[in-house]
């Protein structure tokens, strides 16, 4: 019998939601949290659970955490199981759909042949004997930068820079966390940017409104996807879409010593360095991206190619999401928001990427949609 879901009523994942609901939930997942470094002997498959043994509890303040137990992995451990052990993701997808029976026995007998290995699980423990959650299997030379951290630093940060700023919107997912932040204070006007281009949403025209919002987004990754980045974005006020700048960015790496096998317990020390770090580069950030000056430099990049007649395009946005890797059913919702915005340009197929991106229901997705806009707008304009 496969086996897809998650037993624990632990809430995974947000999509748009405010920053108190995220912070909230975040509080729920640490107390929730366990790291466990683990030899392979340790480590066994189990009914498509991943089943840890051996363990020493850990003590501390919060009281006793016992590691030892049943695991269901997510859709992205699963995706971890699958580099570390050398099978293949297709193959092991289809083990966990069709035959979870093939999925113990393929990971049981790599893991058998990977004894020289230590691997760091990262979980959820479990509620009143419940499996818990495997959220990742990485290598034991991983640096933990836990959302919470990452949302606490960041908004001394903020603070610390003097720059009055709104949240636009927070995502939660399997394995990322993304803060989207803006100030209403920095703005500048782009009426070539924004001329012809009606709302999809409030069906209000660019021409009315051709007010842009500088910005940034916060992301970071528990669970091996990615480090702890900055990078600037803009905000369109007559629609809210949003474009990530992916050529500025401020990166903190997830790397550090090897660590001993057992339960992690993360000094104090070691903390307060990543959360100092964090601040400092969230500061800058600030100052750097919300300004005028910042923000202009980016629009008149785009300004150039924006205007180019797109006369054909479902073949434009059949190349540009070809290109972009978009989906099929990207490529669909790209071209459905294209005709409602109205502005037959390369501009046009920007605003379309990004104002499809904000009813993607995937958080990882909408953002690789944003963060693609860019590009989006030189493909069409070619």
């Amino acid at each position: 019998m496969p086996i897809t879901a998650s037993p624990s009523p632990l809430e995974l994942t947000s999509r748009d939601t405010d920053l108190h609901r995220l912070h909230a939930l975040l509080t729920a997942q640490q107390a929730r949290k366990v790291d466990v470094v683990m030899s392979p002997r340790s480590l066994r498959a189990q009914d498509g659970h991943l089943l840890i043994s051996g363990a020493e509890p850990l003590i501390s303040g919060n009281g006793v955490t016992d590691p030892n137990g049943r695991y269901l992995p997510t859709k992205a451990c699963d995706s971890d199981v699958s580099a570390k052990l050398g099978i293949a993701t297709a193959y092991l997808r289809k083990c966990r759909r069709d035959a979870v029976d093939l999925w113990d026995t393929n990971v049981n007998g790599w893991l058998d042949r990977a004894q020289d290995t230590n691997y760091l699980v990262r979980a959820f423990t479990g509620e009143a004997g419940r499996p818990g959650v495997a959220r990742a299997l990485l290598s034991d030379t991983y640096k933990r930068i836990d959302h919470l951290d990452v949302l606490t630093a960041a908004m001394q940060g903020i603070k610390d820079a003097g720059v009055p700023v709104e949240i636009q919107g927070c995502d939660l997912t399997e394995q990322r966390m993304y803060i989207r932040i803006f100030s209403p204070a920095v703005q500048v006007e782009s009426p070539a940017l924004t001329y012809d281009y009606r709302s999809p949403f409030t069906g209000m025209r660019g021409v009315d409104d051709p007010i842009v919002w500088g910005g940034f987004v916060i992301r970071n990754s528990e669970t091996g996807a990615g480090a702890a980045v900055i990078e600037p974005r803009i905000i369109f006020k007559v629609c809210a879409n949003g474009q990530t700048i992916t050529s500025h960015r401020q990166r903190t790496v997830h790397l550090g010593g090897r660590i001993d096998e057992g339960l992690v317990n993360w000094s104090e020390q070691t903390l307060a360095r990543t959360l100092d770090l964090i601040t400092s580069k969230t500061r800058d950030a600030v100052r750097e991206f919300l300004r005028p000056e910042f923000v202009q430099e980016v629009i008149t990049s785009m300004e150039a190619k924006a205007g180019v007649p797109v006369t054909r395009p479902e073949e434009t946005i059949t190349t540009v999401s070809q290109n972009l890797r978009f989906t099929e059913e990207q490529r669909e919702l790209i071209l459905d928001h294209f005709m409602m915005g109205a502005a037959m340009s390369a501009g046009g197929v920007m605003h379309a990427v990004t104002s499809a991106a904000q009813v993607v229901q995937d958080g990882d997705a909408a953002h690789d949609m944003e963060s693609k806009a860019l590009k989006a707008l030189h493909l069409a304009a070619v």
